[in-house]
């Protein structure tokens, strides 16, 4: 038996049952929800800089897409509402398209 207490996709049980197997799992309340969307973030993360091609990498960052998806929920927005903020900030402070890179900065 394997212990992974850890937030999974909703049909990993199905997937999990279609291989013969069985699981244990619960239904996480919204304070625990947020909580562990925010561990998984990190694992995503983690996962991603371990990543050695650019396939996993890009898997690894469709899996945090769905995470930070799931988390603008839990902060009141849904992912349509923080498009708009991403993209609001780009058109007021620029993407990373032309990456620059700042050095320093002089005071006058």
């Amino acid at each position: 038996m394997l212990t992974h207490n850890k937030l999974i996709r909703d049909f990993i049980p199905n997937i999990i049952t279609s291989t013969g197997k069985s699981s244990n799992t619960r239904i996480l309340d919204e304070a625990e929800y947020a909580t562990e969307l925010r561990t998984k973030l990190r694992e995503e993360a983690d996962e991603y800089f371990a990543a050695s091609s650019d396939v996993d990498a890009l898997e690894e960052l469709a899996d945090m897409l769905e995470v930070i998806r799931a988390l603008a929920v839990t902060h009141g927005a849904d992912p349509e509402r923080l498009e708009q903020i991403r993209a609001d900030k780009a058109a007021k402070r620029g993407g990373f398209d032309q990456r620059i890179y700042l050095i320093d900065v002089h005071e006058s």
